[in-house]
């Protein structure tokens, strides 16, 4: 099930997420590919975070294989040493949970991310304003990694993805417009279907991810909450999703 567009128009140009999608293409394309083997896993030590790093608040350490680390620390083994090296010790363990929001894995992993961004993005920045949206976006995705660091607080494996961040948005939008129209792609065959269906089904999908796929799930669902959670709550407070009125509709993508 791939949704292609949704029939929600705005009245404004969503210019953060057009912003978002063109600098994350453009980071992957420009920076991070093409890297293949030892050189992309070298890259994701350097700039992605890793749980273990943020909950030692430390650069990971190298350790001759065989050595014996203790509970708390933040190593990996390493054949060619042997004594223990920190491999990056300029390395910002914070600044790296951001920085992870922007780095994917693969082709199909940030053209993926960026169609759903796109899809529901533009409604969402529509009823927030610029500002707030991009708030929501980083702020609820970093939030989204704390909570998946907070449930692997030894794992070395870095995380990477917008993933977390676009889980808020689209929680948010199955709370505002649950009924919405999203054209989407059933196998071959496109199909309108309400957007509390195709977002529910990926939701619900998440739960049934394996972890041995790589995909760290826990991001998406912890995002995918915290943004229906915003939402109920602007919505409760507030009186969102507010009807617009700015001018012919425009821009409904």
């Amino acid at each position: 099930m791939l949704p292609i567009r949704d029939d929600n128009p705005t009245t404004r140009r969503a210019v953060v997420t057009i912003a978002l999608i063109v600098v994350n293409i453009g980071i992957y394309f420009g920076i991070q590919a093409p890297k293949t083997g030892d050189a992309q896993t070298q890259f994701e030590y350097r700039w992605a975070a890793v749980p273990c790093e943020i909950n030692t608040g430390k650069p990971i350490v190298a350790v001759p294989e065989g050595t014996q680390a203790g509970p708390n620390a933040c190593v990996v083994p390493a054949t060619g040493i042997s004594a223990p090296q920190t491999v990056f010790p300029q390395k910002n363990v914070w600044l790296a949970i951001a920085i992870s929001m922007f780095l994917h894995g693969s082709v199909l992993h940030v053209l993926g991310n960026m169609l759903f961004l796109w899809i529901f993005g533009n409604n969402v920045e529509d009823q927030l304003g610029h500002v707030w949206y991009l708030l929501l976006y980083l702020l609820g995705g970093i939030a989204a990694s704390f909570v998946y660091v907070a449930g692997n607080t030894h794992s070395t494996d870095p995380v990477i993805g917008a993933s977390g961040a676009i889980a808020v948005v689209m929680g948010a939008y199955i709370v505002w417009w649950p009924r919405a129209r999203v054209l989407t792609l059933l196998t071959i065959i496109p199909l309108y279907l309400p957007a509390v269906f195709v977002l529910g089904f990926w939701f619900a999908l998440q739960f049934f991810t394996s972890a041995s796929s790589g995909v760290a799930t826990l991001v998406h669902i912890a995002g995918f909450i915290i943004g229906m959670v915003v939402a109920f709550a602007l919505h409760t407070l507030l009186g969102y999703p507010r009807p617009v009125n700015r001018g012919p509709p425009s821009h409904g993508y």
